[in-house]
């Protein structure tokens, strides 16, 4: 490897806390998140969870299956997702890594068979990581009555070290594999991307630097002094210089640009299918009339004139818009003006009271503005208090950490969070994946309440945390992984087997407190220990729906002779 690459592998691994693994591993996990992530706009995924493994990988190092932006590692998410969006849109990605410098015909060849056989028939050998991505991609055409934004997308990416050169036998070979896939007439695109040393290091910065656009904005009026508000513009601007801002190099759209935005694209709704229809129609030059526009917080604002440099921004309403404009892109002309309010701050203040108040506008579940509760930001400042060793860091808003120095493998997203607690706390690891709606619908009436202590939270996090760890270790087995909110709840009762007090009690901060004594001094044994436990209380039979089912929590709480709670 080149001495640049060897310096962003050694940062990746640092940051991922990967320095057990031999490099052509870490490599594997490197190539496999930079290719991930550019698809994926949250940052609280492992690599860990993507890479297959070795033996029966069928030719492919990692497999990420990205359901409505969501990246899904069990089949129970699939009802899941659906019942709460009601469409899917599905894109799978396959990654094969090499650490070598050259870009290989016969590699790509069978690269290219792997990810036909994951379609197929599966005459290849797969191990069983393979075979749950599998699992997942039979539910997902199981229900492809609900593709309602088009067919699934393949993207493959083959990731060397080297250079890719446009070699005419290379670039045949590849688009032989993906003429094949596209000619079965089940995915809307095929894509195979052959990524050389220069582009893999181009993915990688661009996973940890805040993203900057140049545009200019001449039709704009200045809106006067705000406190904490360094600058703030209304206007309107042209549809392409818009699409420039929402866009990456190779015209996709960026997602991670609407993660403050608080609700997700939502397809073609009616609301959606009138502003295509103006788009469309002879008269939508009258779109800025027609619509409520974008708004943009940035952190960073240059400007020259009317030429405008912004950095670190969010667009934090306007995620409907902006994916009907960049759906009809191709047909649009600058006749089209966007109606643009940009607000540059520092202040986090701001930045909330912005959010709130302009997706107030349109109904939002309450519990999507949860990232800006008290109590969010009192566990974010409390996991940061440990000392480096058993520090965490809780993502309560997407993106938080991406520009600063910190241990990508600690970062403990909301989600991750709320199940860990579900599981540990609420003794309800049978509901984390299949019922996961019914463990958010109790935060804010019995967990994350604004009373609650602050320990079990963090008691939960570093399980979490530690328990990813081993698997990534392969200290404990990968066959586990599906029950390891199940195993969560051992460590807990191992750890302390009393029936639980109240979240908001001082006996609840003094007993999370001897737990976190124990997980610091020895997390791996305990885990460990819980892994066996298991084992011996489901007598070693791990199928995924006898394991996610209320018997098997009932089973757990009955060897540690409690009772279980009602939801």
């Amino acid at each position: 490897m080149d001495r640049i690459t060897t310096g962003l592998l050694s940062e990746f691994v640092k940051e991922f806390e990967l320095s057990d693994l031999p490099e052509d591993k870490q490599f594997e996990h490197f190539a496999s998140y930079v290719a991930v992530r550019r698809h994926y706009s949250d940052t609280a995924f492992h690599s860990h969870d993507l890479v297959t493994g070795d033996g029966g990988d069928t030719g492919i190092d990692a497999v990420a299956i990205i359901v409505n932006n969501n990246l899904v590692f069990d089949p129970d998410d699939v009802a899941e997702i659906l019942s709460v969006n009601g469409y899917l849109d599905v894109t799978f990605i396959f990654v094969q890594a090499e650490r070598s410098s050259n870009f290989e015909a016969a590699k790509i060849g069978t690269f290219g068979f792997g990810v036909r056989d994951f379609f197929g028939a599966g005459t290849l050998v797969r191990n069983d990581q393979i075979r749950n991505a599998c699992v997942i991609m039979n539910a997902l055409f199981g229900k492809s009555a609900r593709f309602t934004k088009g067919n699934p997308a393949i993207i493959m990416y083959y990731i060397t070290t080297g250079r890719w050169q446009n070699d005419q036998n290379l670039t045949a070979r590849y688009q032989a594999e993906e003429n094949y896939l596209r000619d079965t007439g089940n995915f809307r695109s095929v894509e195979f991307i052959p990524v050389g040393a220069d582009y893999v290091q181009k993915l990688y910065n661009q996973t940890k630097n805040a993203i900057t656009r140049d545009f200019v904005f001449d039709q704009k009026t200045v809106i006067p002094n705000i406190n904490n508000v360094q600058q703030a513009y209304l206007g309107i601007i042209g549809v392409s210089d818009f699409l420039r801002i929402i866009c990456d190099d190779n015209n996709a759209l960026i997602e991670s640009l609407f993660y403050e935005n608080v609700r997700g694209w939502e397809g073609y709704n009616t609301i959606n299918d009138e502003m295509r229809a103006t788009l469309t129609s002879v008269d939508n030059d009258r779109f800025p009339l027609m619509n409520n526009g974008i708004t943009i917080i940035a952190k960073s604002l240059l400007t020259t004139g009317n030429r405008f440099t912004m950095g670190d921004f969010q667009i934090v309403n306007g995620c409907q818009t902006s994916n009907v404009l960049y759906d009809n892109r191709d047909v649009l002309t600058n006749a089209v003006k966007v109606p643009v309010r940009i607000i540059h701050t520092t202040d986090d203040g701001v930045a909330e009271a912005v959010i709130t108040a302009t997706n107030r506008q349109t109904e939002v579940r309450k519990e999507q503005f949860f990232a800006l509760r008290e109590f969010a930001k009192r566990l974010e400042a409390y996991f940061k208090t440990f000392e480096l060793g058993n520090r965490l860091y809780y993502e309560r808003r997407s993106h938080q950490y991406d520009s600063q120095s910190v241990d990508r493998s600690r970062i403990i997203g909301h989600k991750d969070l709320v199940r860990a607690v579900g599981a540990m706390f609420l003794q309800q690891p049978h509901r984390t994946t299949r019922s996961y709606k019914e463990i958010e619908a109790r935060v804010g009436r019995d967990v994350f309440v604004e009373t609650d202590k602050c320990e079990p939270y963090y008691v939960a996090g570093f399980a979490l945390y530690k328990l990813n760890a081993a698997f990534n270790a392969r200290s404990i087995v990968q066959t586990l992984k599906l029950a390891r909110y199940q195993i969560l709840l051992v460590a807990r009762l191992l750890m302390d087997k009393d029936a639980l007090p109240r979240m908001n009690s001082n006996e609840m901060e003094k007993r999370c407190n001897a737990m976190m004594e124990q997980l610091w001094r020895n997390a791996d044994g305990v885990l460990a220990d819980a892994a066996r436990k298991l084992k011996e209380i489901v007598r070693d039979k791990f199928e995924r729906d006898y394991i996610h089912s209320q018997p098997v929590t009932d089973a757990i709480l009955d060897a540690f002779g409690q009772r279980r709670l009602g939801l």
